[in-house]
């Protein structure tokens, strides 16, 4: 399983484009409970509802909610168990935030909020598409949030949440996340890149310069490799 593999640079730059896109918030802070111990703010975007995380909290009618069972009585059925279910499902969200298709991967997890509302991945999911899409970084950060302390994160949570407070200029708060995402995942190149940039974000290009020849040592996936030789160049390492 893989997450959002469009590190700094390149993030920063799609950032910009959708810079002018500010979300439409409801008008108070509201706090709903998606899932028995878990509540997250209530935020809606100009999006149709699945596309929106959460399905845009809009309320079902009974023939929706009998829509959502059939649906996940159907994948639950042709994969032959919930667990199955939520693993494929999940897994397409993820193929399409690789390949840009981020509608689909919106609709993709909401699916799987359907199938397993608990797991971590659809916080993870939905705080992609809250950065990506909606430009919403405060949701974003909270959905990371939400998504660290729910079961089974994938791999790549931590180095994800780490670029995100990168991208929102909070380097010594993504370095503490980084360092712990290295030490959990210390075969993980992209998580040793984007930590390289909060060591040279936070002034030390020495360090930074270690954490990218730990990132050369681990194979570092094709969308990295630009990143990874973008720390090192700025931070002038040999």
């Amino acid at each position: 399983m893989s997450s959002f593999r469009n590190y700094l640079a390149q993030t920063i730059r799609a950032a910009a484009l959708v810079a002018t896109l500010a979300p439409t918030l409801a008008a108070a802070a509201e706090t709903v409970e998606v899932v028995p111990g878990v509540q997250v703010t209530k935020r809606t975007y100009s999006a149709p509802t699945n596309e929106q995380p959460f399905f845009g909290f809009a309320v079902k009618s009974p023939e929706d909610k009998a829509a959502d069972e059939k649906f996940v009585d159907a994948i639950v059925a042709a994969t032959g168990s919930r667990e199955k279910a939520f693993e494929e499902t999940s897994k397409r969200a993820w193929l399409a935030i690789q390949a840009g298709r981020v509608r689909e991967a919106a609709i993709r997890f909401n699916q799987a909020f359907l199938i397993s509302p608990e797991q971590s991945a659809v916080y993870h999911g939905f705080a992609v598409i809250a950065q990506a899409r909606f430009n919403d970084f405060d949701a974003a950060d909270e959905l990371f949030r939400v998504a660290l302390k729910q079961p089974n994160p994938v791999k790549a949570l931590k180095a994800d949440y780490g670029r995100l407070l990168l991208i929102a200029k909070r380097p010594r708060d993504a370095q503490a996340v980084l360092d712990q995402a290295v030490k959990e995942s210390p075969d993980f190149s992209d998580a040793w890149t984007n930590l390289a940039w909060a060591r040279f974000q936070n002034g030390d290009a020495v360090a930074a310069c270690a954490a990218a020849e730990e990132a050369a040592k681990k194979r570092p996936s094709n969308n990295s490799v630009s990143d990874l030789t973008a720390v090192r160049s700025v931070a002038q390492c040999k």
